[in-house]
């Protein structure tokens, strides 16, 4: 009966569903400019999401990958809410078993304390990367496994104050400064059945990564979600949000053209040679086989790439499907101004 009455709740007059937007952007680093260059493309992207009235602006954890410039969320984050005033910051999301449950409550704990009610962590159970780096962001104390995650997450509610403290440790003989009573909106992240019920057990809100695991699976995954949803001290009732790959186009036929920079670096990942996002036309020059154009084909039809109305109505459909209560676009293009023509046209 509940998600009946949320999916009624967002239909408008002319039967459109309609959900916060957000929009989580990726740094991208494109052949032949700086990281500078696209950090400063983020803030961009990110100044007018908050002008547009975007609810949040969320940046990810990558690490060792040419394309993609945001390895640091908290520095990155503290930079976007001093450029903006109004939407929420935060990260889509932080790989918790690459850090200290301690160091991530301080580090949050600081951003709240600077900027208030308008910082997001969410949380990913996996480490974002290989093994090695993973170690090496440790100093080789070893690694985190899925098994310890439920644990960090604890801890982390611990530090913030958000349930007691921990005998003998987090918030008793360990206090996160600032941290304890500067607690962000907590988020877990996902992209599998298992995200989804355990997000759901530890009754927090939910963001699913249809973005790069998106298919006719997704809707499972949020069903998996409800079912298993327990309420808590952080959560009464199941929240949760879907992320897709948005862009907007004249045309479906230049959408493709524009999606395509990025579907070849995600190819050229894939195959174990990351690099950075091609330019336009290095990659309408590549010889793309017929497997590669399958691909690309395949992985837009779960996404909303096209006209404006056809996003729209992507986007639409992918609400209607899952009952999410909140999206977050993923803007794709090759340059920034096909991003910020996204974020225009939806709001």
């Amino acid at each position: 009966m509940l998600a009946r009455r949320n999916q009624l709740a967002r239909c408008t007059v002319d039967h459109r569903v309609t959900v916060p937007l957000s929009v989580l952007d990726l740094a991208s680093v494109r052949e032949g400019s700086s990281h500078s260059e696209a950090l400063a493309e983020t803030l961009t992207v990110a100044r007018e999401a908050d002008r547009q009235g975007y609810r949040r602006f969320w940046v990810a954890e990558h690490h060792g990958m040419p394309g993609i410039a945001s390895s640091s969320p908290p520095v990155l984050i503290a930079a976007i809410a001093a450029e903006t005033e109004r939407i929420r910051v935060g990260s889509g999301g932080v790989m918790l078993p690459n850090h200290s449950s301690l160091v991530v409550a301080e580090q949050f704990g600081t951003l709240v304390a600077l900027y208030g009610d308008r910082i997001d962590l969410g949380l990913g159970r996996a480490a974002g990367t290989d093994p090695l780096v993973s170690a090496t962001i440790r100093r080789n104390v070893g690694i985190e496994t899925v098994d310890d995650f439920p644990q960090q997450v604890i801890e982390l509610l611990a530090y913030f104050g958000s349930i007691p403290a921990l005998e003998g440790g987090q918030g008793s003989r360990i206090m996160a400064v600032p941290g304890m009573g500067d607690s962000p909106e907590l988020w877990l992240l996902g992209s599998s059945d298992f995200s989804a019920r355990l997000a759901g057990m530890m009754g927090l809100p939910f963001a699913f990564a249809h973005h790069f695991a998106g298919g006719d699976t997704t809707p499972l995954a949020f069903e998996l979600y409800r079912e298993a949803f327990t309420p808590s001290v952080v959560l009464s009732e199941p929240h949760s949000m879907v992320a897709v790959t948005t862009l907007v186009a004249d045309t479906a036929e230049q959408a493709r053209e524009l999606a395509l920079p990025q579907a070849l670096q995600m190819i050229r990942l894939r195959s174990g040679h990351p690099t950075r996002m091609p330019s336009l036309a290095d990659t309408l020059a590549h010889p793309w086989t017929a497997g590669e154009n399958a691909f690309v084909d395949q992985r837009l039809a779960h996404q909303a790439v096209g006209t404006l109305e056809h996003v729209r109505s992507r986007i639409d459909a992918l609400v209607a499907s899952t009952l999410a209560d909140e999206v977050i676009i993923v803007p794709q293009g090759p340059t920034v101004d096909v991003r910020l023509r996204t974020v225009r046209e939806l709001a």
